[in-house]
């Protein structure tokens, strides 16, 4: 049975960010995912964690400069001490609020860039992150994004993210399959999720295309929820959705998952 984690960067945004522990609580979840944290001291941000009971299962590492369009560091040379300074933070907030996963954002193509140097630049760069969380007990996932959300962004394929993961070797590096990126660029989302299974360390859900609830679209989740059972997956289902209203509202989806 799905385990399933409110993604407080896109639900329950009727409230302040500090104030979603809480509510996401409240609608019955037991855990909680987030983009970033890095606007609240990590104290506070354990406190809130803390006081609704929840558990935080993953967050991402700095982006680089979100504000100015920047999607994550990785794979951009010449900025792998910004990148790994940020790793650094993260696993510092990670102790803070127990979260066991972080993901590192792959970030964009720069232009006029060779493949071979973008690859050489996000295998070291990950390659150290992953040995940096692994003396935290933490897990590095990275995740394929769609082109129509972020156009030029560096990991698009679920084989081009099981390629990078062989070959850095990591044992503490996994996937995150996130399937409303992986129906926009491949489809077939239960062979991705058997075939992908002993490298998944995080799922996220959404509607497609919209990115709304999970049973407004062209996905059959329940079916997918099954297979997810089928391979024996026990980690989280990320909600990483944007609630068409109100985000109590839209959660009739989760009523048979509830507590």
């Amino acid at each position: 049975m799905p385990q399933f984690a409110a993604n407080l960067s896109m639900m329950f945004n009727e409230v302040p960010f500090l104030d979603r522990f809480a509510a996401a609580a409240a609608a019955g979840f037991r855990g909680v995912e987030f983009l970033f944290p890095y606007d609240h001291p990590k104290e506070e941000v354990a406190g809130k964690l803390r006081a609704a009971g929840l558990t935080q299962v993953l967050f991402n590492t700095v982006p680089g400069d979100w504000g100015k369009g920047e999607r994550g560091l990785a794979c951009i040379p010449g900025r792998e001490a910004e990148f790994l300074a940020g790793v650094d933070k993260a696993l510092d907030y990670a102790r803070a609020l127990g979260c066991a996963t972080i993901h590192c954002m792959a970030g964009l193509r720069p232009p006029g860039v060779a493949d071979e140097r973008l690859d050489a630049t996000y295998l070291a760069n990950i390659g150290e992150a992953a040995r940096r969380a692994a003396g935290h007990g933490v897990t590095v996932v990275i995740e394929p994004i769609n082109t129509r959300d972020i156009p030029g962004f560096y990991l698009n394929y679920q084989r081009q993210a099981r390629g990078l993961i062989e070959r850095i070797g990591a044992g503490n590096l996994k996937l995150q399959l996130d399937l409303y990126h992986c129906q926009i660029m491949e489809g077939d989302l239960a062979v991705h999720i058997r075939d992908f299974a002993d490298i998944t360390g995080h799922v996220q859900i959404a509607g497609v295309p919209e990115r709304h609830e999970p049973d407004v679209g062209e996905i059959n989740y329940p079916y997918l929820f099954e297979a997810l059972d089928r391979t024996g997956y026990s980690g989280w289902v990320g909600c990483e959705y944007r609630p068409r209203g109100r985000t109590e509202d839209g959660l009739g989806w989760f009523a048979p998952w509830r507590g």
